[in-house]
């Protein structure tokens, strides 16, 4: 029998994009088929290796954030490279489930159950973007991307708790207030494909961001800690700046936010906005 962690590190430093979707959806067919060992008990199980960097190749090139550029909805070209940004993000979460899996051990079997199902959602989410791509006559690669997303995984590499909340509450859940809009205008212009992708996105990605809030919330009842205050502490820590609005409320709350969190956050979002208009008027 396979070993899921071994199985989960061999996905995550394949390097093709489809060599990677392929095992990772393998993988996860095999678990939904009870066909892979993974408890302590069982054998070739080690602790795992810190590995930082997933296997890709040499496109898309990497660049700061700040040089990624000419996305939007005025030409073909600003919309297949806002297309290839989402896709670059989904295979980016593809990375970052199987390293959740592969990387935090001596969990419950549910939380390797909602990874693996992550990782394999994500997988089709990238073949979806990809495919609309490739109707427009690109494809994955032909525009530059930055590596935010996976740079804020390493940071929180070492600390489950900060892991879930910051890329998984801050990070991914951006998309909870951003991809519904995007969804519209895609839909505005007649491209239903990618509409139609982008609802499935949507929907899932309530789930997984649940998912980051499940395991945020275990770790802080494990430490004995306020999840609501822990939450915003993390936030101080990892990053410049509190995320800023406008906020999905209704996705966020599905998707596992306390209404407290979603108060503070909007509080928050409001004195930023308040602080910034009056020095603009000075």
């Amino acid at each position: 029998m396979k070993n899921l962690y071994e199985e989960a590190k061999n996905c995550f430093l394949t390097a093709d994009p489809d060599e990677k979707l392929a095992l990772s959806l393998e993988i996860s067919g095999a678990w939904e088929s009870d066909l892979l060992e993974w408890r302590e008990s069982d054998s070739l199980i080690h602790e795992p290796l810190q590995l930082n960097q997933p296997g890709r190749q040499d496109k898309p090139l990497l660049v700061d954030v700040a040089k990624v550029k000419n996305r939007g909805f005025k030409s073909e070209q600003q919309r297949a490279s806002l297309i290839h940004a989402l896709a670059h993000i989904e295979l980016t979460a593809v990375n970052l489930a199987w390293d959740s899996v592969y990387r935090y051990r001596h969990l419950p079997k549910e939380y390797y159950d909602d990874w693996i199902q992550t990782g394999k959602e994500e997988s089709q989410h990238f073949i979806l973007l990809r495919q609309s791509l490739r109707d427009m006559g690109y494809d994955y690669g032909d525009f530059p991307a930055h590596n935010e997303l996976w740079q804020m995984a390493v940071n929180t590499a070492d600390d489950l708790m900060a892991r879930m909340a910051i890329v998984h509450r801050v990070l991914e859940a951006r998309a909870l207030d951003v991809v519904p809009f995007s969804l519209s205008k895609f839909r505005d212009i007649g491209d239903s494909k990618t509409a139609d992708a982008l609802v499935i996105i949507a929907n899932d990605e309530i789930g997984h961001v649940n998912s980051g809030a499940r395991w945020f919330r275990y770790r802080c009842e494990q430490e004995q800690v306020d999840p609501d205050k822990m939450f915003f502490t993390l936030i101080q820590k990892y990053l410049k700046s509190t995320p800023k609005g406008p906020f999905n409320r209704e996705a966020r709350m599905k998707a596992g936010f306390s209404l407290v969190e979603m108060q503070e956050l909007e509080r928050l979002d409001a004195e930023y906005k308040q602080d910034r208009k009056k020095r603009s008027h000075k």
